[in-house]
């Protein structure tokens, strides 16, 4: 009887793995193709808007009203406010976020750090819209406090809250990347008198900085695609300026104006969009090539 069944349990085992091996190839697959979909999309329509408007014109003029006569399709504004929005969140998140890692790895207790990371968490499920109202209902209004000559809508605002949004994003990664530091070289520091400080930020930090670079990579992939928040706080004035004071537009922004509806679909004016948006898809690629370069680069292995 044993004989019997141990092959016929064997089969159902074997059946069971071929499943899920399959299962998975196609969750795969389905992940590839629409990739391939997406990519396919904004290169065919893309082309259709630089077959009218010249790409040399598109990346380097600096003016773009494509809804407006006299039309300027110079992108150049659009990516400004884009990097603009960024590197203010950056300035903003990177360091606070790096911070509050090294916080919750090396100085928090248990009780401390059980409390702190599910609340800092929180934001990264608040929605965007409401960073968005946020901005302008608390953040702009205190800017103008600070600053009356500052706009209504304006850069500053949106990057203080874009760089709010993507912080949990930075000290999450980053504190399960110093976790990861084996303890070994903690006890190794302290061995040789190293304090608190010389331990954490001159041997766990540099040690888990392949895991850091990639919270920073992520973030800033999310600030550069943000949408909303951008969109309600910083305004539609596409501007080529390093002006945080002033109301810009990002690409992304762009997007949402025209896909509202009131322009016409098949119009020099809709191909924009697909422009746009390939533009932006390069970037975020190249900042993801850039990245996994300097992943192989500091990239820490331990036994």
């Amino acid at each position: 009887m044993t004989a019997v069944t141990q092959p016929s349990l064997k089969g159902r085992w074997r059946f069971g793995e071929i499943l899920i091996q399959t299962g998975l190839f196609l969750c795969a697959i389905v992940s590839v193709l629409t990739t391939l979909g997406i990519i396919w999309v904004l290169l065919s329509e893309s082309f259709i808007f630089f077959r009218e408007i010249s790409p040399l014109a598109f990346f380097t003029g600096l003016k773009w009203a494509p809804l407006f006569e006299p039309r300027h399709f110079g992108v150049l504004p659009l990516i400004s406010g884009t990097l603009l929005i960024t590197l203010g969140a950056a300035i903003i998140a990177l360091p606070l976020g790096t911070f509050a890692a090294v916080f919750l790895s090396e100085y928090s207790d248990r009780k401390t750090r059980q409390i702190l990371k599910p609340i800092l968490e929180i934001l990264a499920g608040i929605p965007t819209v409401v960073y968005g109202y946020f901005a302008l209902t608390f953040v702009t209004p205190l800017l103008q406090k600070l600053y009356p000559e500052i706009e209504v809508f304006n850069a500053a605002s949106a990057a203080i809250v874009v760089g709010i949004m993507i912080l949990p994003t930075v000290a999450s990664l980053s504190d399960d990347a110093m976790r990861a530091v084996p303890g070994s070289l903690r006890y190794a520091g302290y061995a040789l008198g190293s304090t608190k400080y010389d331990v954490s930020f001159r041997v766990v930090l540099p040690s888990a900085l392949s895991g850091i670079v990639a919270s920073f990579v992520l973030a800033l992939s999310r600030a550069i695609g943000e949408t909303m928040a951008v969109t309600l706080a910083a305004g539609a004035t596409p501007k080529l300026t390093l002006n945080f004071f002033e109301s810009i537009q990002t690409m992304t922004a762009y997007i949402v104006q025209v896909s509202l509806g009131d322009t016409p679909a098949g119009t020099i004016e809709y191909q924009t969009i697909f422009a746009v948006g390939l533009t932006l898809f390069v970037i975020t690629l190249l900042m993801n090539f850039l990245a996994q370069k300097l992943l192989a680069r500091f990239r820490e292995r331990y036994d």
